[in-house]
């Protein structure tokens, strides 16, 4: 009996006894038997799985060993359904979620029956409520952004939706996040993607420019002047944003799988359709502080005076100071940094990356702020935090320890209706944010979105304004430091302005090259 175990022998086997399966399919559905069928179909799935050598646990275990691979394809919606608690969950708690989806319907957000988190746990934070409460506007939370070396400073809202490309998003999504900001009037970050249609719905733009140039680059991937004013002069742009790291993934680079990288999004972003996009890690327009600043410079005259920034997740902290040095020593400075925490990512990144690179937004903020004030440009500088930041007291909590503004990234995909799927990279969002699947975008309503996003926008603020005149703060610049509060130790809690005063640049003096603007 040895030909039995041959693989050629089962082969036909397996090949005859399919074509018997579905003839035998065929005959007993006419005779209304059809079920009979089912076990031939069972012999067949077993005989693939025997002959199969991708997967141990189907060779050795025919059909059984299906069930396996099944339950762990739904552990994500099993664990959140059935066993997550209410604060439990990952990257976002239940109750984080709940909020933004309750703000974003413009539904009743309030809770009953007192305080479900820990004050006792170590990382615990509070703000001190005044007995002498004031009364904050909502419409005041807004601040200019443009130094003195800007010419068309922008008024911008506290609040304000985080980059995330067209590629990496749908069109839907894009399209309801900019129609939300539009009627909330607040500003949409393009992402290093590049300008869309989508992206003109009406809302301001800030526009993002990263390591592939997308959208204002040559053929050879280099950064095109001409490309790059043609789009910064579009009215919508407010500001341009030069991307030098981001927090899921710094110093690596961005990633568009080729099944995302559709012709529409290819002829956006200059690229050839159904390619792996690698973002390079770095920019080849510079390579040290020196030329950073230039281009500052050159983006900032190429774009009629407009607001210019960086955005970056802070790692060797020696770097960032010897940026800023340079920066006051020229009297070249960006309007406005961005700092993106290593909690942040919207985007797919590597584990390591994702988990172990970067310091964290509670981390680097202050450090950020402190290293300006002191190299005297924290008042010409405005700072924006990103990461994490979806409620009220997320929003309060970054102004006190440094912010001018806010970023919100997946705040703003959970008002799109996000259900925390953890399918980003797949292209099976289930919802119809982040996939470029034509039929789970179109699932995605619009006109219904971009209202769900206004009302996020439009309730947090709402929530900071009441936040603030109980903590006796009638305006954004009145926050506090010393309010705030931390649980460090079981027995100890420190202020914020004491928590972070050690956290100081060195003072370090850098020996800098001689410095021409041209």
């Amino acid at each position: 009996m040895k030909w039995v175990g041959q693989p050629f022998v089962l082969t036909w086997l397996l090949v005859i006894s399919f074509f018997v399966a579905i003839g035998a399919a065929i005959l007993l559905q006419y005779i209304a038997i059809g079920w009979l069928s089912l076990p031939l179909l069972l012999i067949f799935m077993a005989a693939h799985d025997s002959l199969q050598t991708k997967q141990t646990i189907r060779r050795n275990y025919p059909l059984a060993g299906r069930l396996r691979y099944l339950l762990e394809s739904i552990r994500p919606e099993i664990r959140q359904y059935f066993f997550e608690s209410e604060s439990d969950g990952k990257p976002f708690s239940k109750r984080q979620r709940s909020l933004v989806y309750q703000r974003a319907k413009n539904v009743k957000d309030t809770v009953a029956f007192g305080m479900q988190d820990d004050p006792n746990r170590i990382g615990y934070e509070w703000v001190a409520h005044s007995v002498y409460p004031k009364k904050a506007d909502p419409a005041s939370m807004r601040v200019w952004v443009g130094s003195d070396l800007s010419k068309q400073p922008y008024h911008a809202s506290l609040l304000n939706i985080s980059a995330m490309s067209y590629g990496a998003l749908s069109k839907n999504a894009i399209m309801a996040l900019n129609g939300g900001a539009a009627m909330g009037g607040f500003a949409h970050n393009t992402g290093e993607g590049g300008i869309s249609p989508y992206h003109l719905q009406g809302a301001d733009l800030i526009w993002q420019i990263g390591t592939g140039y997308f959208g204002c680059r040559t053929d050879d991937g280099q950064f095109s002047p001409e490309a790059f004013t043609q789009k910064a002069n579009l009215p919508q742009v407010k500001m341009i944003e030069i991307k030098l790291s981001q927090g899921a993934k710094p110093g690596h680079g961005g990633l568009l799988p080729a099944h995302k990288n559709t012709p529409e999004i290819a002829a956006i972003r200059q690229l050839e359709p159904y390619t792996t996009v690698h973002s390079p890690s770095a920019h080849s327009t510079f390579s040290d502080p020196h030329g950073l600043i230039l281009f500052i410079d050159q983006l900032r005259r190429l774009s009629g005076g407009k607001p210019v920034g960086i955005k970056l997740c802070i790692g060797v902290k020696s770097e960032f100071e010897e940026m800023v040095n340079l920066m006051a020593a020229t009297g070249i400075y960006p309007d406005f940094i961005t700092v993106d925490g290593a909690e942040g990512g919207t985007g797919a990144a590597p584990l390591e990356f994702m988990d172990h690179v970067g310091l964290t937004l509670n981390e680097a903020l202050p450090f950020v702020s402190a290293t300006l004030k002191y190299y005297g440009l924290r008042e010409k500088v405005r700072v924006i935090a990103s990461g994490k930041i979806i409620s009220a007291f997320d929003m309060a909590k970054q102004l006190a320890s440094g912010a001018d503004l806010c970023y919100s990234a997946r705040g703003m995909m959970f008002a799109l209706g996000c259900i925390q799927a953890l399918q980003c990279d797949k292209d099976s969002c289930p919802v119809g944010v982040a996939t470029q699947n034509i039929r789970l975008a179109n699932g995605l309503d619009v006109a219904d979105k971009r209202v769900r996003v206004k009302n996020f926008h439009t309730n947090t603020l709402k929530a900071l304004a009441d936040l603030m005149g109980a903590s006796g703060f009638e305006k954004p610049e009145d926050i506090n430091p010393a309010q705030f509060f931390k649980r460090i130790s079981p027995q100890e809690i420190v202020s914020f302005d004491k928590l972070n005063e050690h956290i100081q640049p060195s003072g370090q003096k850098y020996a800098f090259k001689n410095f021409t603007n041209n």
